[in-house]
């Protein structure tokens, strides 16, 4: 599903993955990590979509949105089990969105 975001500006994390075989415990950490982040205030929206590469598109209201995200607790414990448990590799890119618009398509 597209997120529906208000006007610009505001901000996207882009978190790109490869994981390793097997779940452990990934898919519920994912369901609750969305939960938790959609109760964050200065949330907006997620886009997600995996193949072999995984891509997650976060949208935040501003900066201090996303710093407070990165330091709540439970989320730096997700984080420490990506790295040690599910991905191959990850990046993560921050970026400001300065423009958005919607097309329908009939």
């Amino acid at each position: 599903m597209i997120a529906k975001t208000p006007l610009p500006p505001y901000y996207a994390v882009i978190f790109s993955s490869i994981r390793k075989n097997g779940d452990k415990g990934y898919n519920i950490m994912a369901e609750d990590m969305l939960k938790l982040a959609s109760k964050q205030d200065g949330f907006l929206g997620v886009e997600s979509t995996r193949e072999e590469l995984g891509i997650t598109v976060s949208y935040w209201r501003d900066l201090d949105s996303i710093k407070k995200w990165k330091e709540n607790s439970k989320h730096k414990s997700a984080i420490e089990k990506g790295r040690s448990i599910w991905y191959k590799s990850f990046k993560i890119r921050v970026a400001k969105v300065e423009r958005d618009k919607k097309f329908e398509i009939a």
